[in-house]
């Protein structure tokens, strides 16, 4: 499936003092990354935002078809670049085999340039866009409460929010999934805020019948339904049920029992078995992540032994997601040792394949298989969270007469290399883990 890396967080441009630059910042880091093992970057949105407070991360979408090239919202630039670097960037990428998703926002608009009064509740908002590339322009008609739908699923902020059941707002998005695929060079999406209105939106954008360079294109996609596990397996479903282009979804509860792991003193590792997550029941439409741009509050994000969380992800099933500011600004990379970030990619791009099957299980020491396919052939993960002492155990492997080495370990207080395994030929062998830490084995 690969690897999949979330290039920025909150504010990333003012915090790096990159402001305008960072479609070049992100496109100089291709090489590395490629090398790395990654195989898709996740941008931020693209277009033009409507900048109210000074520079947007692009969460108020003003005008979808200004990526950098029209002044107007005070910039001719995004907060990112423009559209010649965000075409670089993409080319870049495209040359290393890395595909490139686009942050899709298309539950609500911002930065109006006039208001009007919505005749069905003779309420004044702003709702009339006009935006500079003469595309996709808007008034209320296109905006909850519509003549198209009394229902409106969720508000984000205060921001009018667009009338999908609308023909005209509907088709003039299905026109800019397809011009960001066909024209900009997009290999699919991650669709901000699915809560906010119905999946039969996504379900068309992901059956879209596109082309690319004379050749038919089939888009990624992934959304971002925040809520307990049950009812983002049922969101899935319905967006699912008649597309035969799956959309998968975030797992976030999965990153809340891997918050738990990290910073819950105490934590029994039997919470892996037993956690509701959507990794449980769907692991093929689940991508899953450690952090994410969102959280970042006090006290949300992971603040003790996050390389517990990336070993986890990066070893099971799922669609991996790596935060740009756990790789890069607080070094989890570890690049070049077997330690960090990139010894559990390239672990989960050589090995990490099959059915995910748990060996040995108890509060605080937890050892799996991946049984391996397609060319993967499979590893051996095992997990203590007891913090003074090596612990390991006797499991009975799928594989007989071989022998393993580790391939990514670490530990808060002991990095040495752990020894060598092998199991006899009934399968049975003896995997250990530092204390507080994680030991990724693969066949010899």
């Amino acid at each position: 499936m690969g690897v999949m890396l979330q290039t920025f967080y909150w504010d990333c441009p003012r915090e790096e003092g990159k402001e305008f630059q960072w479609w070049n910042y992100i496109c100089h880091e291709i090489p590395g990354l490629a090398k790395a093992g990654f195989t898709c970057l996740w941008l931020p949105p693209v277009h033009k935002a409507a900048n109210l407070a000074g520079p947007s991360m692009g969460y108020d979408p003003y005008d979808y078809y200004d990526l950098g090239e029209f002044d107007q919202k005070g910039t001719v630039p995004t907060w990112f670049g423009t559209r010649h670097e965000l075409d670089e960037l993409i080319a870049n990428a495209h040359r290393y085999h890395i595909t490139v998703l686009a942050d899709m926002v298309l539950n609500h608009n911002s930065g109006a340039d006039a208001q009007e009064v919505n005749p069905i509740n003779g309420q004044s908002r702003w709702t009339l866009f006009n935006p500079k590339s003469g595309r996709f322009p808007r008034n209320w008609e296109s905006f909850h409460p519509s003549m198209y739908e009394s229902w409106d699923e969720m508000a984000f902020g205060d921001m009018p929010d667009l009338s999908h059941r609308n023909p005209y707002v509907y088709a003039e998005l299905l026109k800019l999934v397809r011009w960001l695929i066909e024209e900009v060079g997009f290999d699919g999406f991650r669709y901000d805020f699915v809560k906010g209105y119905g999946a039969n939106t996504i379900t068309a954008i992901q059956e879209y019948r596109y082309m690319r360079d004379g050749k038919s294109f089939i888009p990624y996609g992934v959304a971002e339904f925040w809520d307990n596990a049950h009812a983002i397996e049922i969101w899935v479903d319905l967006a699912n049920f008649s597309n035969s282009n799956p959309v998968d979804a975030f797992d976030f509860p999965l990153r809340e029992m891997l918050k738990a792991l990290c910073d819950q003193y105490g934590f029994s590792l039997r919470n892996l078995a037993a956690w509701e997550t959507v990794l449980q029941k769907q692991p093929g439409t689940t991508v899953t992540f450690v952090e994410n741009h969102d959280i970042r509050d006090e006290g949300r994000p992971i603040v003790n032994d996050k390389l517990l969380a990336y070993s986890y992800i990066l070893t099971h099933e799922g669609y991996p997601c790596v935060f740009w500011k756990d790789y890069f600004n607080y070094n989890l990379a570890l690049r070049d040792t077997p330690n960090g970030i990139d010894a559990l990619v390239a672990a989960h791009e050589t090995y990490a394949a099959g059915a995910t099957q748990i060996l040995y299980l108890d509060d605080s020491l937890y050892i799996m298989q991946r049984t391996g396919y397609d060319g993967k052939p499979g590893l051996i993960y095992v997990l203590n969270n007891r913090g003074d002492s090596w612990q390991g155990q006797w499991v009975t492997t799928q594989w007989t007469n071989a022998s393993f080495r580790p391939v990514a370990w670490w530990s808060k207080t002991d990095r040495s290399r752990p020894d060598d395994q092998s199991t006899g030929p009934d399968g049975r062998g003896q995997f250990y883990a530092p204390p507080r830490g994680y030991v990724v084995y693969a066949l010899v």
